[in-house]
């Protein structure tokens, strides 16, 4: 089983949390992670991948033009991404900029592609998915290692082969 965590980021301050998401990946056993920026990844990642965990910074309140152009660029694959799991993670440089419209912009995506889209867990915050903003007081790495943790503990619970 893989994920692939995939992200936009031109400071570093979105692929540092990519990084904490696959912290949390790999503590499921039987579930591998693919890192990869979005210029990077391939139609291929996403057919081969279980589930996709995608991050942007905010711009102008939704996900980074480089990352829609994956899911744009990807569109002839909706029918083959159905029923796997989507989740998101996104970064600011302030504390309200958009950071829930951009995750709901990411997972909105995911619904059309007809994958399965969770938020964070409860002991994350369970809302649309992790969020950070640079300064602020709460450390969101846990959170987002959490939330690569639920996404391959629900991998392996919707795999054919765990039952």
């Amino acid at each position: 089983m893989q994920i692939l965590v995939t992200y936009y980021s031109r400071t570093g301050n979105t692929r540092n949390l990519a990084e904490q998401v696959m912290r949390g990946v790999r503590q499921v056993r039987g579930v591998e992670c693919l890192i990869k920026p979005c210029d990077e990844v391939s139609r291929e990642d996403f057919l081969e991948s279980d589930s996709i965990v995608a991050g942007s910074p905010v711009y102008f309140g939704s996900m980074a033009a480089e990352l829609k152009s994956v899911f744009d660029g990807f569109n002839g694959i909706r029918r083959c991404m159905e029923g796997k799991i989507g989740a998101a993670f996104a970064t600011s440089h302030h504390g309200s900029g958009g950071k829930k419209t951009t995750l709901i912009s990411i997972l909105q995506a995911m619904l059309i592609f007809g994958m399965i889209v969770v938020g964070d867990p409860m002991d994350a915050g369970g809302h649309y998915g992790v969020a950070h903003a640079k300064g602020e007081e709460k450390d969101f790495r846990d959170d987002a290692a959490k939330l690569g943790k639920r996404v391959a503990e629900l991998v392996v619970r919707l795999s054919p082969t765990s039952g």
